[in-house]
């Protein structure tokens, strides 16, 4: 290949390599998460990446004439398949294909990569973890749900966060869904209507931003265009009514609808049976949470971060929601056979990652690396005599791969993966059966460097790492 036509390595927007203390953070806070689900007693499901493209639906989309704009949809054959952009739809599928086999109410944990076909931006990806749990079965709604609550106050605290730096935001879906009954909102328009609700406290919203989206459109400062729900100003001025209410009291007295006083009455439900734990005080109302995606129709929760982040060009920025979900009590009886309520909440694991990487409260567990250098090939059987003394302590270990390159290109090598121990040993040493190490981490000019007898080996190095 000529010069002309060598490739640049890049990745396409919203997706990103991970590496060195951001992945080991990263496998740590699912270690955390995960078993911190099995506590709580859901049981572990992995379900495929592909699912065919009829059963995930298409509820993330905000453009009715093209449904699956927000997914990546590829043809198989005659049918049509599509990466999940959820862990909710392929455990709908999953439990509608195998509901007789599993115990109601059926508890599950999923963490596993989703895909989403949109804007990338802060925090936000286009291809990421989530760490899901889900109750689906017949069940007390006010005990599941409150189950969830406190299921993600304890998996965020354990994972490093402290109480006065997350909420717990819950509603009800039919508080609203009730006001849009009494405005005579007709159907096409009323997913527009709760999409632009949700999008309240997104960066860049507010007030002003909902009511464009309510409206005719919105435009945003890059100048792009979204087509709005396209209320008359009286029914967008009633739903900016509603979201500046913040007392249940409040709502309860001036929504009379049977199905916002149903959709009350389960908060209030849920409140109760919430009083009865350890994190109550986490959990607060706050009536402009619907949740964007269609299937949910009840309960809706969203966890807020209560401060800032910079992202890589130091530029402030709100990292959103770290943990959402809801009440879908129709997503499984689409399919044949199957008419099972549920329940579920989702930790966006990489978005939860960029944060904790902005507070470093959390210590990364680093195994020490001890690095054996050669400095002359003809030992290299004893070399590796070290390097099995060392494993067989489980201490991590590796060998330099290249004999000819001199010790100082070694050192370079071993600094840079930020080995703490260096063996080096030359004829002096294995003439005298003794052994030579440097610390790597040492405070330069100190004397980091001691020799002492072979079978010292593994006291002295579990001194230094």
């Amino acid at each position: 290949m000529n010069k002309e036509n060598k490739l640049i390595p890049g990745l396409p927007s919203g997706f990103e390599d991970r590496w060195n203390k951001k992945l080991i953070l990263k496998k740590k806070l699912i270690n955390i998460i995960e078993n911190n689900f099995v506590k709580f007693g859901f049981e572990p499901l992995e379900t495929p990446s592909f699912e065919i493209s009829e059963n995930i639906g298409s509820f993330l989309a905000d453009d009715d004439n093209n449904p699956m704009s927000g997914v990546f949809s590829f043809k198989d054959g005659e049918k049509d398949i599509t990466l999940r952009y959820d862990l909710s739809s392929p455990l709908a599928r999953f439990v509608a294909q195998n509901n007789q086999e599993l115990p109601l109410p059926y508890k599950r944990y999923a963490i596993q990569n989703v895909f989403r076909n949109e804007k990338a931006g802060n925090a936000r990806y286009r291809e990421f973890t989530q760490a899901d749990c889900d109750i689906v079965g017949n069940v007390n709604p006010a005990q599941a749900n409150a189950e969830l609550c406190n299921l993600i106050v304890s998996t965020l605290l354990a994972c490093g966060l402290k109480k006065d730096q997350f909420v717990v935001n819950i509603s009800n879906r039919k508080i609203v869904q009730g006001l849009i009954e009494d405005l005579n909102i007709s159907e096409d328009k009323k997913i527009k209507v709760m999409r632009a609700i949700d999008k309240l406290d997104k960066p860049n919203f507010g007030l002003k931003g909902v009511e464009d989206l309510l409206k005719k459109e919105r435009i945003d400062g890059s100048g792009a265009i979204t087509k709005g729900a396209d209320l008359t100003d009286g029914e967008a001025s009633q739903i900016i009514n509603f979201l500046k209410v913040k007392d249940l009291k409040e709502l309860k007295e001036n929504l009379k609808n049977p199905l916002s006083q149903e959709g009350i009455k389960e908060l209030e439900n849920l409140l109760k049976v919430a009083s009865y734990g350890d994190y109550f005080d986490q959990i607060k109302t706050n009536f402009t949470i619907v949740r964007g995606l269609a299937y949910y129709d009840g309960f809706c929760v969203e966890t807020n971060l209560n401060f800032k982040a910079t992202n890589s060009k130091g530029k402030e920025v709100d990292i959103g929601s770290i943990c959402s979900g809801g009440q879908y009590n129709k997503l499984i009886s689409r399919f044949k056979g199957a008419d099972i309520p549920g329940t579920g909440m989702s930790i966006g694991v990489d978005r939860l990652l960029f944060a904790m990487m902005q507070l470093d409260q959390i210590e990364v567990d680093v195994k020490k690396l001890v690095i054996i250098c050669v400095m002359d090939e003809k030992y290299l059987k004893n070399y590796y005599e070290i390097l099995k003394i060392l494993r067989d302590n489980n201490i991590n270990s590796e060998i330099f791969l290249d004999s000819k390159k001199n010790l100082g290109k070694q050192l370079t090598y071993a600094n840079k993966k930020q080995c703490s121990i260096a063996v080096i040993c030359g004829e002096n040493e294995f003439n005298n059966n003794t052994i030579t190490l440097k610390n790597l981490l040492g405070v330069k000019g100190e004397n980091n460097q001691v020799t002492f007898p072979k079978e010292s080996l593994i006291d002295k190095i579990k001194k230094f790492i």
